[in-house]
C-alpha cells in the first residue's frame, strides 16, 4: 500500500544520510523503521502501565484480595 505523508525537512536530511550509510532507499529505511517500532510496541504499552500502584495510598495485593472477596463463592 502506498500512503502519502509530510515529514520535516530537517527529518527528511536525516533520513538521506542514514539511507546513504545503511546503502538503502529512503523508502526502505522508513520501512525498517516502521517495522521496528511495531515489534518494540507491546514493551512500550507495558512500560506506561509500569508503576501504576505507585501513587496509590493502598497495598495492590490488598486491594485485589478485597475484590476478590466481593465475588460470590
Amino acid at each position: 500500500m502506498r500512503t502519502i505523508l509530510e515529514i520535516p525537512e530537517e527529518k527528511v536530511t536525516i533520513l538521506d544520510e542514514i539511507s546513504k550509510e545503511e546503502n538503502v532507499s529512503r523508502a526502505e529505511l522508513i520501512r525498517k523503521a516502521i517495522d521496528h517500532y511495531l515489534l518494540d510496541f507491546p514493551r512500550i504499552r507495558r512500560e506506561a502501565s509500569f508503576g501504576i500502584w505507585k501513587s496509590k495510598k493502598l497495598d495492590s495485593l490488598k486491594y485485589e484480595e478485597s475484590i476478590r472477596n466481593e465475588w460470590p463463592s
